[in-house]
């Protein structure tokens, strides 16, 4: 009797290095190598020559069991990088584990915003992402995600699979932030009030610097359709949101980097266009 066939399924390995250089009076991008299906379309200067805008492309639209993300971002002294996505980033169902690798350096005297939209892990799919963020000496940082576990709009509960994710933010070599967590499929803590309380939505924004009193104050009065909060850790703000859907959670993130960008980075927000569209 013949052996019954086996299965395969073709994984994609996928690598992206960018680095950026302050020139002059302007930010340059000065490495742009890739590997695979992740791409930056042409940069941008929304904002003048200060700040450099890279929109992060996964042509496939979404990441299947295997596939492997390796993202490399290096902002050079004195640079401003800004990185945001065109869409959603969509996590299949899987039968192995699919990865992502972030890696973020930021030099002495550079800003570095991450914006992308939000994350979307199917119900059955087994999403890992790590990160680790390297703050050089006066480094600025704004960092955001949104993780929607499941798909609430058409229905789908995440009852199957997991989602794991490891944050690690640095300054000189001293940790400023460590962060674990793991979620399975329709675990308890998906509706406990110790938990997501019901929330599909997770969102997590973190900035580097000092806010005062009143900015602070000002900030927890905004409408969060969901649950959402901030607070001053000691070099760092932090903000949390539990919400039914991502453009809630997208939404209250939105409203306070407009808040907080001018008193941590010194510069007015100018939303992307790619957000509009």
């Amino acid at each position: 009797m013949n052996a019954p066939a086996t299965l395969f399924h073709p994984a994609w390995h996928a690598e992206l290095e960018l680095a950026y250089a302050r020139v002059g009076d302007g930010t340059r991008p000065v490495t742009r190598r890739h590997l695979g299906p992740l791409r930056v379309q042409k940069h941008l200067y929304a904002e003048g020559p200060q700040v450099c805008q890279h929109i992060i492309v996964h042509p496939p639209g979404g990441i299947a069991g295997g596939d492997t993300l390796d993202l490399d971002i290096h902002a050079g002294a004195g640079s401003w990088a800004q990185l945001t996505s065109p869409g959603a980033a969509k996590w299949y169902r899987a039968s192995c584990p699919a990865k992502q690798r972030l890696n973020l350096r930021v030099a002495p005297g550079a800003t570095l915003e991450w914006l992308p939209q939000e994350t979307i892990v199917y119900s059955g799919a087994q999403t890992e992402l790590t990160t680790g963020i390297d703050l050089q000496g006066d480094a600025r940082l704004f960092y955001w995600d949104v993780v929607a576990l499941g798909r609430p709009a058409s229905g789908e509960r995440f009852d199957d699979g997991h989602f794991a994710a490891a944050l690690d933010i640095r300054r000189d070599g001293q940790r400023l932030w460590h962060e674990r967590q793991r979620v399975e499929g329709n675990d308890r803590l998906l509706d406990s009030p110790i938990g997501l309380a019901g929330h599909p939505v997770m969102a997590t924004l973190i900035a580097s610097g000092q806010i005062d009193a009143a900015l602070l104050e000002a900030c927890r009065t905004l409408l969060c359709q969901g649950h959402g909060n901030l607070t001053q850790l000691p070099g760092l703000v932090v903000a949390r949101c539990l919400a039914v859907e991502a453009l809630h959670a997208r939404a209250w993130l939105i409203e306070l980097w407009r808040r907080l960008r001018p008193a941590l980075l010194g510069r007015e927000a100018v939303p992307p266009r790619i957000w509009s569209t």
